[in-house]
């Protein structure tokens, strides 16, 4: 009896496993939670092996800070949390903050020019520039419905390689 020969098979070279890191926590709409959001989400990208005072790191810290501030402030819904979510893939770091207020949605890129600062806003006023900042330092940035209901403002920054 004869078996009949197969045909070699071509071997693909090695690829690395994709991994995508996702940390997901929801969080009290209080000034308390917003700077809770920060900090556990620094402590995640150095888990992750983004290192505390890296300029990702640093950059990830402002974008959640403001995310987290504009959803206490803005999109607070008595007795419903806002949500964070990091995800880190091979080149991307993607950063969602999630709130219930769907119906006051900020202008996304491109919807509106964000003002460099409100007219009325004096020149040292602490807070009224969130989403310029979010906008200057996110290579990407988008605001999305988020189902059953609220928004999600999305920031991603590109790693560098």
């Amino acid at each position: 009896m004869t078996v009949p020969a197969t045909p070699p098979t071509a071997t693909a070279a090695p690829q690395p496993p994709v991994t995508v890191r996702v940390f997901t926590q929801r969080f009290s709409p209080t000034p308390r939670g917003a700077r809770l959001a920060r900090h556990l989400a620094l402590h995640q990208l150095h888990s992750w092996g983004i290192p505390h005072g890296t300029e990702v790191s640093e950059t990830a810290a402002v974008l959640v800070a403001e995310l987290a501030a504009n959803a206490v402030t803005h999109g607070r819904v008595p007795g419903r949390d806002f949500e964070l979510r990091l995800a880190l893939d091979a080149g991307t770091l993607t950063v969602d903050v999630s709130d219930a207020r769907g119906e006051r949605r900020p202008p996304g890129p491109g919807e509106s020019a964000l003002p460099a600062r409100k007219p009325d806003l004096p020149d040292d006023a602490e807070s009224g520039r969130g989403l310029v900042l979010v906008a200057a330092l996110a290579d990407r940035w988008s605001v999305l419905d988020r189902v059953p209901v609220g928004k999600t403002v999305r920031a991603e920054l590109d790693l560098p390689q």
